[in-house]
């Protein structure tokens, strides 16, 4: 018997706090640069060209996390049988976070025992482990730390299928993820469809990124014999698997820095990857052929790579964790072209493998037989989920955002009735842009500007809310002097100053922001880092007014001492403690600023541990 049920999960978390209400001006910063396109086939180089995305507005940065954790329940669906139990967490992104092989009791995924938000997703907050799922652009997507709506729908055989979708925001398409586990099945099924309910062709991309445990004896399996490696130095190069530079490239912890295998798909070959133990036991992940793409990412055995997994775990006790993912396209670098008033739908399967040690870690290729005849026939079982796909949900389980309702009443455009946006969904955040709808202007606090609606704002009532809201959307779409023009016209306040302050290199304003708004840390940190290119001492007058406390500002402070020579000031900072809780991915900050300390103190104290970062060699 299969049952699905809303339950709690109590695990220490680090709290997400407030959205950044700061609108992302400038996109951050990609580490997934390709300068050898003209090396590569055309049609990979085509799909790494198009469809970058520029900015994840309307969405707003969640940085606004610390490193505190403190026990908090949190919302858990579970679907489970006599030989699976899966849970998913509907308030973070729809995460796989748990599948256990109850005959067995082993837990198929990594299984986090914290959830710590770091700098590593497109809005920056992401956690590690379980099964996270990919929609709108290169990188963690927007809504990974965000909640989804979730309903129990009635499956093919008469077994609950657990539904979750969400609207997703950067590109406006409907995210659908149906998790489905038959009575007597020991796969767990998941349905995914991608809607584009536009009249205009939308860049896709789509990737199920799969944390399993690692150890010294875990390998990868997955049907290719060569690979797109991708380093992280720019260049996308196609090597043998599984012989690579000297090891083999299929056993996660031999690799010292952190890579990327993107695998090449062998034609007429079922999409599949696995990762065993040194028994031979461990996770399949299988589809039906749309989902083409497998990968192997580690984050590598060197300080840098562990510091990385410790940061997403603390308190780790073990080796970690790699991940193997599944995609669209070959490579994460990619988008593909989603046409007007379309859906993209496919099947994954979960399970338990147990595959001959000798097969599983011998020969290249001998265990691919076991492998495939172990998954079943998926495309009949696709086709029976597809007959429930527009099925409307019997039960609501969890409620997402209203952004959905709120873009279907501005468009018209018609969605599944499986995934509906009523307008009951609407919350104040919503709510706020709903007269813009009839030539008024939106009301309520600074919040994320719809830039989608920049004919409606054009058209709407002036304020000086609406001014600004029209700054943001004339700067997304490249009117920078519009967008100028119309912060200048929205007045005194802190919001536009900012904006303002970026536009055109204006110290002043920034340093004007700050005065009327001193609490707001980002903006601080901003216009510190901004002074500090040109005027330090600007930038010390504005530290002065900030919270000496908040680890943001200890770690400008510690660039600030750093540009004004005062070494031995940084030093002291550093040895008292700065947990840069917004670290990037790819960055290390304050290895860097320790050994500037010490060039300025002309001592050669080592980086300590808790400040190396390096994903690329120590």
């Amino acid at each position: 018997m299969t049952t699905l049920s809303a339950q709690s999960l109590t695990l220490p978390v680090a709290a997400l706090g407030e959205e950044n209400p700061l609108p992302p001006l400038h996109g951050s910063r990609d580490l997934h640069r390709v300068q050898n396109l003209d090396a590569l086939p055309d049609d990979l180089a085509e799909n790494i060209r198009y469809g970058g995305l520029r900015s994840v507005l309307p969405c707003l940065d969640q940085d606004g996390y610390g490193r505190a954790l403190t026990d908090q329940q949190l919302p858990a669906l579970v679907l489970e049988n006599d030989h699976l139990k899966a849970t998913i967490l509907p308030s973070l992104g729809a995460r796989l976070y748990s599948l256990v092989h109850k005959p067995s009791g082993q837990e198929l995924l990594y299984r986090n025992p914290v959830i710590q938000p770091a700098n590593l997703a497109l809005r920056n907050a992401w956690f590690a482990g379980g099964v996270e799922w990919n929609l709108g652009s290169t990188g963690h997507w927007t809504g990974t730390c965000s909640p989804l709506h979730a309903a129990r729908v009635e499956g093919p055989d008469g077994t609950p299928v657990l539904r979750l979708w969400e609207w997703e925001r950067s590109r406006n398409l409907v995210t659908q993820l149906d998790f489905w586990l038959p009575t007597d099945s020991d796969l767990l099924y998941v349905g995914a469809r991608i809607q584009n309910p536009s009249p205009d062709v939308v860049p896709a991309y789509w990737w199920s990124n799969i944390a399993v445990e690692q150890s010294p004896e875990t390998r990868v399996l997955v049907p290719a014999r060569q690979a797109w490696r991708f380093g992280y130095g720019n260049n996308l190069d196609l090597v043998g698997v599984p012989e690579y530079d000297g090891i083999d490239l299929t056993y996660p912890m031999r690799h010292k820095r952190a890579v990327d295998f993107f695998f090449e798909p062998v034609p007429g070959q079922r999409p599949w990857i696995a990762a065993v133990d040194a028994e031979g036991n461990g996770l399949l992940q299988a589809s039906t052929e749309r989902l083409r793409g497998r990968k192997l990412f580690v984050w590598g055995e060197g300080r840098g790579g562990r510091r990385w997994q410790e940061w997403l775990s603390p308190g780790l006790d073990g080796p970690g964790y790699c991940e193997i993912q599944a995609g669209l396209a070959r490579t994460q670098l990619e988008h593909l072209k989603l046409p007007a008033a379309t859906s993209w739908s496919w099947l994954e399967a979960y399970g338990r493998v147990s595959v001959d040690p000798a097969l599983a870690h011998g020969e290249w290729g001998a265990a691919d037989e076991v492998l495939d005849a172990r998954v079943g026939d998926l495309e009949e079982l696709e086709r029976s989920w597809l007959g429930v796909v527009d099925a409307a949900p019997v039960e609501q389980l969890a409620q997402g955002s209203g952004w959905g309702a709120l873009e279907l009443m501005r468009t018209g455009w018609s969605v599944s009735a499986g995934t509906p946006f009523g307008e009951e969904t609407i919350g104040e955040r919503e709510r706020a842009w709903a007269p813009v709808l009839e030539g008024g202007a939106p009301v309520g606090a600074v919040d994320g500007t719809l830039v989608g609606w920049k004919d409606l704002l054009e058209r709407a009532e002036d304020s000086w809310l609406t001014w600004y809201h029209r700054g943001v959307a004339r700067w997304f779409a490249d009117d920078e002097q519009g967008a100028i023009d119309a912060w200048r016209e929205s007045g005194d306040n802190p919001w536009a100053l900012r904006n303002l302050a970026i536009a055109t290199s204006d110290l002043k304003a920034y340093e004007r922001a700050v005065e009327l708004l001193p609490d707001l840390v980002p903006l601080v940190v901003e216009a510190v880092t901004a002074a500090l290119a040109v005027d330090p001492a600007r930038a010390g007058r504005m530290l002065e007014q900030a919270d000496g406390e908040d680890q943001r500002i200890r770690l400008v402070k510690v660039r600030y001492l750093l540009e004004i020579g005062d070494g031995a000031g940084a030093e002291t900072l550093l040895d008292e403690g700065v947990e840069p809780s917004g670290v990037r991915e790819g960055e290390n900050p304050l290895a860097e600023y320790w050994q500037q300390a010490q060039q300025l103190l002309g001592t050669e104290r080592p980086v300590p541990a808790r400040y190396e970062f390096g994903m690329f060699g120590d």
